[in-house]
């Protein structure tokens, strides 16, 4: 998003509604948030509905600054959430899906809903892997795989940021579990995400993702995109990035 079309958006948020749980590739069980979050909307059918943070806006100062997160919150993710439910009452198919299942079937001819959708649980999930508090090391578990898979926690956190500082223009990047449980990371652009089967370069299961749009950084860190990825490391919820692990187990 351009710069003066991010700051058109700027302006007071209606918070509130339910707080989403994670999607998952099989039919596992569902894991209670760690944010104490109510986990049942992302299970559901249309019409989708904004999550609650779980904290407040302020929480994440000074790594995210409050108004970033009110705007990015209310204005992004619940224009997502409204696009969406349009989108689906617009097309049949579609009707009767849950998230994931929209996301695992759309193809890139659908637009509104391959936008939309994934803006959906994309950011409903980005706000359960951030969060004060949370864990500030992955559990024994979680490091085992990342060390096995990148060499060292280091050597992850070089590849993962590398991955965000490259994605041209707005994205995300992603830290993934593929088909042989291993872990791996990508890229998607605008809000593609690795569960698109259809779209996806490289599909998997995202057990961590960093926004890397303008809107999620921009009043903070102007054009330093790579000084807001390092922030990014410092409001992890590890927690919550272990139980979307174990999710794929």
């Amino acid at each position: 998003m351009e710069k003066r079309e991010f700051l058109k958006t700027a302006g007071t948020v209606a918070a509130g509604l339910v707080f989403l749980p994670l999607a998952s590739c099989g039919p596992k069980k569902m894991a209670t948030s760690t944010g104490g979050a109510d986990d049942r909307s992302l299970q559901g059918v249309s019409p989708f509905e904004l999550p609650t943070l779980g904290y407040e806006f302020s929480a994440l100062v000074p790594h995210v600054d409050a108004f970033t997160m009110e705007i990015h919150h209310g204005k992004h993710h619940g224009a997502y959430v409204a696009n969406l439910n349009k989108a689906i009452e617009a097309s049949s198919g579609f009707l009767g899906k849950t998230i994931l299942e929209l996301l695992q079937t759309v193809t890139s001819g659908d637009t509104a809903i391959r936008n939309n959708g994934g803006g959906h649980w994309n950011h409903s999930m980005f706000w359960r892997w951030i969060k004060p508090g949370g864990a500030e090391q992955p559990g024994t578990e979680l490091m085992a795989a990342i060390t096995s898979s990148f060499g060292s926690m280091d050597e992850f956190k070089k590849q993962f940021s590398e991955s965000a500082k490259t994605r041209f223009g707005s994205g995300w990047a992603w830290l993934c579990v593929g088909q042989d449980k291993n872990l791996f990371i990508t890229s998607t652009p605008n809000q593609d995400n690795p569960l698109m089967r259809k779209i996806a370069e490289k599909s998997g299961q995202p057990i961590l993702g960093i926004d890397v749009w303008e809107h999620a950084y921009y009043l903070n860190y102007q054009n330093k995109r790579p000084d807001y990825i390092n922030a990014f490391f410092q409001i992890i919820n590890w927690d919550e990035v272990l139980l979307s692990y174990k999710q794929t187990m």
